[in-house]
């Protein structure tokens, strides 16, 4: 038996009111996830780099090429081992995720060992904006009111990188993220006689995994 099972709606702590529907919900996929929250592009590289450097520095020292390349491929096993740590937490964390979108909120249900629900109504969002990934997937991001913060190591990692002094809650790693990008800017609008639009870029690659900026 798991700790979600007594949600009476998966990924919500009660029953919605009878005057709001749910729109959507999804998960992160972990690949995503892991690249661009857990950073296993950037540890493989660190990794490659020790390796390179070990070769280099033996051969600069007179070991010899075989010592040298011996001394490399003892870090093979440390690096598998990082990684593999890496994609299991990946794994881990989007197995515990769901992301729900109604006609008034956003709810994330984040946490592997401490499970939390965060809900997010529309009156907090000051504007949003997505970005999309060569892989297909994206990561959402929402701009919050001044005065309305969440905790970053709360959100951690449904949170956009290096906005620590007003973080800003991130749907991470979603596939159509588009689709559900138009769907969240039609909610908001509904919800607001402001009309808040959902800004949108294609990212190629991009290390830090920022999204696009936002409107608001």
């Amino acid at each position: 038996m798991s700790e979600h099972e007594f949600e009476p709606v998966p990924g919500l702590p009660e029953h919605l009111p009878k005057d709001e529907r749910l729109l959507w919900q999804g998960q992160p996929h972990w690949r995503p996830l892991a690249m661009r929250a857990f950073r296993l592009r950037e540890v493989m590289i660190y990794f490659a780099l020790l390796m390179v450097w070990q070769v280099v520095s033996g051969l600069s020292d007179g070991s010899g090429a075989l010592v040298a390349l011996q001394n490399a491929i003892s870090l093979v096993p440390l690096a598998l081992a990082a990684v593999a740590l890496l994609i299991g937490l990946a794994y881990a964390s989007a197995q515990t995720t769901l992301y729900s979108i109604t006609d008034r909120r956003i709810v994330l249900r984040i946490g592997m060992a401490l499970p939390v629900t965060l809900n997010i109504p529309f009156a907090v969002i000051d504007g949003a904006g997505v970005a999309t990934y060569r892989d297909g997937s994206g990561d959402i991001a929402m701009q919050l009111r001044k005065d309305d913060r969440l905790a970053y190591l709360v959100l951690w990692p449904h949170v956009r990188p290096w906005r620590y002094t007003r973080p800003e809650p991130m749907l991470r790693g979603i596939a159509n993220s588009q689709e559900v990008a138009e769907l969240l800017s039609n909610a908001l609008a509904g919800a607001s006689a402001k009309p808040i639009h959902v800004s949108s870029s294609t990212v190629a690659q991009d290390m830090r995994g920022n999204p696009a900026p936002l409107a608001s």
